[in-house]
């Protein structure tokens, strides 16, 4: 169990004013502006192509971003290297999960342990949530399966306590039993000072796992509010996300 922990500051942990992104010669982003409160799970929506994973990338530095200020924990890290950005306590679980195919799941999460040694009772806790991690901890991680790439690319993000969590479309090929010990383990790292921002296509599994929603739409954010409000309101989803209800029979 993780040491319980409060923060009484109302202001955001992460915030994203005007910002900007090129690819190339495509204009990406363009002007981005939301926050993300502290020690919760803010969601990130929006069709395919919106540029949420863009998103997710400008604020880790892995693409710069080419006008607006993204700001983190009080510092702006807008042209700040994707090192010095993991260094301040950001970690990031890509779509594609980063795995080392030739290294050991143990070797994978070493490599992000900081110090020489992993932390034996934090590794324990994630054991509870992802327990088949221990069946294939000396395999190599091009070996394993999609479902349980994913389950080391979180639990390498999570081996040491991180203030922010950017992850990626984390349901994607998890089976339904997983699936729930992922969503368990938001809530605890939730509850105890760690923020989530997450992208995902799955509405019905963050719809209450969230609690603060942004939704994009061709390189902008076009609304945000509480996970909640948009849970109950069908037609802003339909709307914003192209959602409608099932009829029932």
């Amino acid at each position: 169990m993780l040491e319980h922990k409060t923060h009484t500051e109302d202001t955001p942990l992460l915030s994203l004013t005007g910002v900007h992104t090129h690819i190339g010669e495509y204009h990406i982003l363009q002007g981005v502006d939301f926050e993300v409160p502290r020690t919760g799970i803010t969601v990130l929506l929006g069709r395919n192509g919106a540029g949420k994973t863009t998103t997710l990338r400008t604020i880790m530095g892995l693409w710069q971003a080419s006008a607006g200020s993204v700001n983190f924990d009080g510092s702006d890290i807008s042209h700040t290297s994707t090192p010095n950005i993991a260094r301040q306590g950001i970690a990031f679980v890509p779509e594609d999960m980063g795995i080392f195919a030739g290294l050991t799941v143990e070797e994978n999460l070493r490599l992000a342990v900081i110090g020489e040694r992993m932390d034996e009772g934090r590794l324990e806790w994630i054991f509870g949530f992802f327990p088949a991690l221990k069946r294939f901890w000396q395999r190599p991680g091009g070996t394993l399966s999609g479902g349980q790439k994913q389950m080391v690319a979180i639990a390498r993000a999570i081996i040491e306590p991180r203030k922010l969590l950017l992850i990626d479309e984390p349901t994607k090929g998890l089976a339904p039993a997983i699936v729930q010990n992922l969503a368990d383990a938001f809530v605890e790292l939730k509850s105890h000072d760690t923020t989530i921002l997450l992208v995902e296509q799955n509405f019905n599994f963050v719809r209450s796992l969230g609690d603060h929603v942004a939704v994009m739409d061709d390189g902008r954010v076009v609304h945000t509010g509480s996970m909640a409000a948009l849970a109950e309101d069908d037609d802003l989803q339909g709307r914003l996300l192209g959602l409608h209800p099932v009829a029932s029979s």
